[in-house]
């Protein structure tokens, strides 16, 4: 046994770590992860002091069943088209001006993300922000970050603003001598802290975000696929004459995929024609240089020089295929699955050319790539297709030709408000006030705006359970006894002893910004819930210890874990927004670095000015 620490501790923290590492390198989800969290605990129960009762339960906890309620609520004020209609009125009032699209994006996004999910918001933001940003002439880096972490700033402004939030106040009603946390009871700080850091994204910000991808960037080039898209002519003797495209592709060995047939004003899409090949017929197709040189050679093909391909080349007949990015959004059911797998040729007549994964772009043996949360993909798809994707999040596409058609019509034609709107925009009014006059516990008041929803036509159940990021549920449920377990076994109480030993050298105020600091950069590796988990018991342990204010480092640690700025993986929307944005790693850590501790700072003193130490 370690000094100082029991068995069960031990056992508790070799789980926690073998968690950190998983959690980190991702080799499961995460939320896999998490059930195996609740199996171990559960199994080791004469060590860790966690049964099966309470290994599972993380699904029956208050805060748990408040964020399935949360999601699902946002999502019937989706369906309003409040959100897509003000995405479209923003982007017509900035048009043109990089600084008044920077300033609407982040004052906007941040002041909706205290009250609505804030991944649909930037679901529905990014392709209208990278529209607007080729109409202005600047490039969609400049403003895809920030709009994220505008999301992020504005989860502090009230209680359901995150789901750290939710859980801070589950913390607080068992761990403290006081109720849950009320709605807007750290509002004030709230303001204040969305206030500092859109000044710092309009300034200091600004400056750091780079401009990774050129405002007027085509597609083709900027997943540079110059040598991986190609046109072939047919000539009077290739063997390819009188066979149809899937024939064809039956018959192929190397690595080549037939896009579209063109025969004289003509197009047709390979994964849907069944034209017979003839001779003059001009092929797309898409592969690597030496795999398309020896298909040309085997079949009689002929290259067409001189005959580039960009993006215009899709565009160029109205109503036919079209390329496009799409971000494989976290809820979205092709996540683990090989493209093979999707099937997105076969059911949607869409093919992948390139995917763009943490910087790295992946142009061939695609069929094999197993699909994760953040990949960007350019894809050869119809217009009935990006609708789909859109009605379902299946996939989140930015497509600028839609976007160009929204922003020239009439917006009352193109985001037209549901008849349900009011009721809508009523019900939830109804839960935040319900919640903020303390008439009913916010989990109560959050499912009965889910029941008003169903039953008044605003949401169906399908949309309800479809809204929910099942996998959010359960890293919750599986982290949350993970938290009980360091609790029961003293392990909590041993970490909180090693940072109450800095009082030696540190004044208190010191300390607690020190735990603002850990909490913020860990957040920024294991994910925020993970963290506020595990250092809310500790900084309530420390607190007594030093006999501090335990309601003011517990508030420290919310504010920290909420706000993490610094890797794409510490907040959903900053992986929604990295391939959109052709980011690197490190520009995270750059733009996102000095905000992350300027924000601790602020977050100390406000704690401190408002509930004292």
């Amino acid at each position: 046994m370690v000094a100082g620490l029991s068995d069960g501790a031990v056992v508790v923290f070799a789980l926690i770590g073998v968690a950190l590492v998983l959690f980190v390198t991702e080799l499961i989800p995460n939320d896999v992860t998490a059930i195996g969290i609740i199996v171990s605990l559960a199994a080791l129960e004469p060590m860790t002091g966690v049964g099966s009762r309470q290994a599972i339960s993380g699904f029956a906890n208050t805060a748990t069943i408040t964020i399935v309620a949360m999601y699902m609520l946002s999502a019937g004020i989706q369906q309003t088209g409040l959100v897509q209609r003000l995405g479209l009125s923003l982007a017509r009032f900035t048009r043109g001006s990089e600084t008044r699209a920077l300033a609407a994006t982040v004052l906007t996004t941040g002041p909706i993300a205290g009250f609505v999910n804030n991944t649909p918001v930037v679901a529905v933001f990014i392709p209208m922000i990278t529209d607007l940003a080729e109409k202005s002439g600047v490039s969609p880096s400049k403003l895809l970050l920030p709009l994220s972490y505008a999301a992020i700033l504005g989860g502090t402004l009230t209680l359901i603003g995150t789901a750290t939030n939710l859980l801070a106040s589950e913390f607080a009603a068992e761990l403290l001598t006081r109720g849950p946390i009320g709605m807007f009871e750290f509002t004030a700080l709230g303001v204040v802290i969305l206030i500092v850091g859109i000044a710092y994204l309009m300034t200091v910000g600004r400056w750091l975000t780079p401009a990774r991808i050129p405002a007027d960037a085509d597609l083709v080039t900027e997943f540079d696929l110059e040598d991986h898209l190609t046109q072939l002519r047919v000539r009077r003797n290739s063997a390819v004459v009188g066979l149809s495209v899937d024939e064809l592709e039956a018959q192929m060995e190397s690595q080549v995929r037939i896009l579209r047939l063109r025969r004289a004003d003509a197009v047709f899409l390979a994964s849907e024609t069944d034209q017979r090949i003839q001779a003059g017929d001009i092929l797309t197709v898409h592969g690597s240089l030496q795999a398309v040189n020896a298909f040309r050679e085997n079949q009689g093909l002929r290259h067409l020089t001189r005959a580039d391909i960009t993006e215009e080349t899709f565009a160029e007949t109205p109503g036919a295929d079209i390329l496009a990015k799409a971000v494989v959004p976290e809820a979205s059911r092709f996540v683990g699955e090989t493209l093979a797998e999707t099937r997105l040729e076969e059911f949607h007549q869409t093919t992948v050319l390139a995917i763009r994964r943490e910087g790295t772009l992946i142009r061939t043996g695609l069929d094999e790539i197993r699909l994760q949360t953040g990949d960007l993909l350019l894809v050869q798809t119809v217009p009935e297709s990006v609708q789909y994707f859109t009605d379902t999040g299946a996939l989140l596409v930015v497509e600028e030709s839609t976007y160009t058609r929204l922003l020239e019509a009439e917006l009352e034609e193109t985001a037209p408000l549901s008849s349900k709107t009011p009721v809508a925009i009523a019900i939830m009014a109804g839960v935040v006030g319900v919640a903020a006059l303390d008439v009913l516990p916010i989990v109560i008041a959050a499912l009965g705006g889910v029941f008003l929803m169903i039953v008044t036509g605003c949401l169906s159940t399908a949309d309800a359970y479809d809204s929910v990021s099942w996998n959010i549920v359960f890293l919750l449920a599986g982290v949350i006894p993970l938290g009980i377990a360091l609790e029961a076994t003293g392990g909590s109480e041993v970490i909180a002893d090693v940072l109450v030993a800095t009082d030696e050298y540190l004044p208190l105020v010191a300390v607690l910004l020190l735990f603002a600091i850990v909490t913020g950069l860990l957040a920024n590796v294991i994910t925020p819930v993970a963290t506020i988990v595990l250092m809310i018991p500790v900084a309530v342990d420390a607190a007594m210890e030093l006999g501090a204010e335990p309601f003011s480092f517990l508030l420290a640690v919310m504010f920290a874990s909420a706000t993490s700025f610094m890797t794409p993986v510490g907040y959903q929307t900053n992986l929604m927004v990295y391939g959109p944005g052709g980011y690197e790693f490190t520009d995270f850590v750059r733009v996102g670095a000095p905000l992350q501790f300027l924000l601790a700072g602020v977050t100390t003193v406000g704690i401190v000015l408002l509930w004292g130490l």
